[in-house]
């Protein structure tokens, strides 16, 4: 049987070849989209992973140094990498908002020197890890900018010859000299060194290599110092081996992707591609299914047995299907290069992270054909039942109401999630990710039970001819309707659900003030967060007035304004609400950078509240006076350092550069346009993926359709050419094909939307105590050319009526 299996499959005449052609096609569509996304999947992980050694001071302090800093971290967000996007719980909105890295306290041993605390560091390494034969070293990881982009920096002090090497440079700079990864180098030799280079003492030797970069385009420095340098460095750690540890499995890390990141992401491209690919492989190994019904039930009938019909169409099925795996490798190489470029994490991939294992290969290779023949087995359950009734084509039993039933699960489940919220993220990934795949499936399930409402509902009210053929047509057979529409749905749902959610998020989020200052203003803050008396956790040494003066000297800068700690904390109403303003300023320059509000008439400085980020526009606001003058200000640390700028490329960058350099931090010198940029990162990245799931999925629906429609239209080669016999015209008979493809397309369509719309409201109610915002122009914009694809697909397909329907086709059959 196996052997008269092949033999049908490749030797069964123009038709066969013409049928297995398309369903390899077909498949190897799906399989090429399935292989894509489990690269991409694998690219996240390793894109991740180069991360690692970022996080050294993070998660390797000694415990000398821990002690002595307070902890290893105060759980601000950071992506120094300065390519995949991070986050963490608990930071401050000004740290959230920078995107900056902090390790967590000033990080510099306390007990008197290097030489004390390179012993006790040493002492502590061999107690604690049996490493006493490596030498500690000074690390602090932070995040710098430069022309919009994040810069991560790595400064590093060894305190002798055996220090740990991180990966992709041969061996540990010494003071003045440096790293750069390779676009960092061009940066560098392209800008003038007043706006870049001088970030960097000494000289570089070399270039830091791709088994150390997140991304080709990563920014990254590997900066040497000397002990004494690191230890007035605040989030400067000792160290004594660096970290290995992906971030998604590191609780300690800052830089990268935590875990719930990563399975975020996996859900949404998982979940998302999986159905639409199911339904196109599916769709392609029925094809032709109504005269392979025919044909086995005329074997059922001269003495085959069940098993036997089952062996052969099992076979079909899975020499299609094998041979559009085979295939599947080649939409996958071309579509590897366009998503290694697509900065589905923020950043863009090495091609070589966009590779399969050999276990997933081999889960491809052999569950694709394994479906195709259950999917075939499951086409012919009506031939097992009743040969002589396929024979006769007896009408199939009509869908029932209970399919619905998991559509209706999965919006009971997001109603749920209103009154009782689970508290951990995975518990919330799970519940989330149960509820839409339900909804996902129900569509699915319950679209042959709303195909036949809808046609009912029209029959009863038209009289029209082709009208009344195809409704009648879609009542006695639903599932064959929708299942050429299936797909297309399925891609509504997804797409309408995904830019719900995104645009919600961005319209909540994406509110900054300060109109033609937003591109200007340049801050840096040295607070290093504020514990609960509103005190500043450190600031900067008193400004030297050279750096007051160099920075006015630059070209296009106009202010710079300085705020520093008070002794007392006042209530202040701005209008961001009641604050706290424990900062004071000089209300020379406080006036001049309107967007900070101003001082009261004939007052020398005023009382101030923090971040400045410009989350709130302040220009009306009138702050306190402050009991300081202003030569007072001048022996006062520094919190933090505004420069108001023209905007310009050269003035933003020089200032950052000396301010930077003057006031290393943690935080460095960000304008508030790059503050928003940062904290809308996630937001921008979760848009990208939804961009490539829209562009994905409604590829794979339109195959779907153009498959499904010429399925259809073979096996019904008979039934039209004897209605055109019997005097039925042409354009009637179009109009019948068509509208048994418009009717559930568009009442399907209709429930989609409709469904996605809810789902996305229970979503962001549930989750970000959010209402839905209406969509843009480019939903429906994007909705309106899918359709309109999916009609000119339909159209198409017409004018095969006229060759597949004379008389020789009724006279054939």
């Amino acid at each position: 049987m196996i052997r008269l299996g092949l033999r049908l499959a490749v030797s069964g005449g123009r038709e066969a070849i013409v049928r297995l052609a398309i369903t390899a096609g077909a498949v190897a569509i799906g399989v090429g989209l399935l292989f894509t996304t489990l690269a991409a999947i694998n690219g996240v992980h390793a894109q991740n992973g180069r991360n690692a050694w970022l996080n050294t001071s993070f998660v390797n302090r000694l415990p000398a140094d821990r002690e002595a800093a307070g902890g290893s971290g105060d759980g601000t967000t950071s992506s120094a990498s300065g390519g995949v996007g991070t986050g963490s719980s608990g930071a401050d909105a000004g740290s959230a908002a920078a995107g900056s890295s902090a390790s967590g306290g000033a990080g510099a041993g306390s007990s008197g020197g290097p030489g004390a605390d390179a012993g006790s560091a040493a002492a502590g390494s061999s107690a604690s890890g049996g490493a006493g034969a490596v030498d500690p070293m000074w690390w602090s990881t932070r995040r710098d900018t430069v022309l919009g982009r994040e810069l991560g920096r790595v400064d590093v002090a060894t305190t002798g010859p055996r220090a740990a090497v991180p990966p992709g440079v041969a061996r540990m700079p010494a003071a003045g000299e440096y790293y750069l990864s390779p676009a960092l180098a061009r940066l560098v030799d392209e800008m003038p060194s007043a706006q870049l280079g001088d970030r960097f003492p000494g000289h570089r030797i070399g270039i830091i290599g791709p088994e150390a970069l997140p991304a080709p385009d990563s920014l990254i420095a590997l900066v040497g110092r000397t002990p004494q340098e690191m230890q007035g460095m605040r989030g400067a750690a000792l160290v004594d081996r660096i970290a290995t540890e992906s971030p998604d499995r590191c609780g300690e890390c800052v830089v990268g992707i935590k875990s719930n990141g990563v399975d975020l992401i996996l859900t949404v491209v998982t979940g998302a591609l999986v159905f639409p690919v199911l339904i196109l492989i599916g769709t392609a190994t029925r094809l032709n299914a109504a005269r392979r019904e025919q044909r086995f039930a005329a074997m059922r009938l001269v003495g085959a047995t069940p098993r036997q019909v089952s062996i052969v169409s099992a076979v079909e099925a899975t020499v299609a299907a094998a041979a559009g795996v085979a295939l599947g490798v080649l939409p996958f190489l071309a579509l590897r290069g366009t998503v290694a470029k697509a900065r589905l994490t923020g950043s863009p991939f090495f091609l070589s992270d966009l590779s399969l294992t050999p276990l997933q290969i081999l889960a491809v290779a052999l569950g694709v054909p394994l479906a195709a023949a259950v999917a075939a087995r499951i086409a012919l359950r009506r031939v097992q039942i009743s040969p002589l009734g396929v024979s006769r084509r007896v009408t199939p039993k009509p869908p029932r109401a209970w399919r619905a039933a998991p559509l209706v699960a999965g919006l009971v489940e997001l109603v749920a999630f209103l009154i009782w919220h689970p508290g951990s993220v995975p518990g919330q990934v799970k519940g989330y990710l149960s509820s839409f795949l339900l909804i996902a499936l129900g569509l699915v399930l319950s679209g042959p039970w709303l195909t036949m409402v809808g046609a009912n509902l029209i029959a009863r009210r038209t009289q029209r001819p082709a009208t009344l053929i195809a409704v009648r047509r879609l009542a006695d057979n639903p599932t064959a309707g929708f299942r050429a529409v299936s797909g297309l749905v399925l891609a509504l749902l997804v797409m309408t659900a995904t830019l719900g959610v995104i645009t919600t998020i961005s319209q909540e989020r994406d509110h900054p003030h300060g109109g033609p200052q937003f591109n200007h203003l340049m801050v840096n803050d040295l607070s290093n967060g504020y514990d609960q008396d509103h005190r500043p956790n450190s600031q900067g040494r008193p400004a030297p007035p050279e750096l007051i003066e160099r920075l006015q000297n630059v070209p296009g800068v106009r202010t710079v304004l300085l705020s520093h700690p008070a002794d007392e904390a006042v209530p202040v109403h701005s209008a961001d609400g009641d604050n706290t303003a424990r900062q004071v300023v000089d209300c020379r320059p406080l006036n001049a950078v309107v967007l900070y509000g101003h001082c009261a008439p004939g007052a020398q400085t005023a009382y101030v509240p923090s971040p400045w980020y410009g989350w709130a526009d302040e220009t009306a606001t009138q702050w306190p006076t402050a009991p300081y003058t202003v030569e007072q200000l001048a022996g006062l640390g520094v919190l933090n350092v505004v420069v108001d700028t023209d905007g310009s490329t050269a003035a933003v960058e020089q200032a950052r550069t000396m301010v930077d350099t003057a006031y290393p931090a943690p935080r460095q010198a960000v304008t508030l346009a790059e503050a928003w940029k940062m904290a809308g990162a996630e937001t921008h990245a979760y848009q990208q993926l939804a961009d490539a799931v829209i562009l994905a999925t409604f590829p794979i629906a339109g195959c779907s359709l153009a498959v499904s429609l010429a399925g259809s239209l073979s096996e019904r080669k008979r039934p039209f050419s004897l209605l055109r016999l019997t005097g039925v015209s042409l354009g009637t008979l179009r109009r019948v094909v068509a509208m048994e493809s418009v009717v559930p397309l568009l009442a399907m369509a209709a429930v989609a939307v409709a469904v996605g719309l809810l789902a996305a409201d229970l979503f962001l109610r549930s989750q970000l105590q959010y209402s839905l915002h209406a969509l843009g122009v480019g939903y429906y914009v994007t909705v309106g050319a899918g359709l309109t694809a999916a009609l000119a697909i339909i159209g198409a397909t017409l004018p095969l009526l006229r060759r597949i329907t004379g008389p020789e086709t009724a006279r054939n059959e």
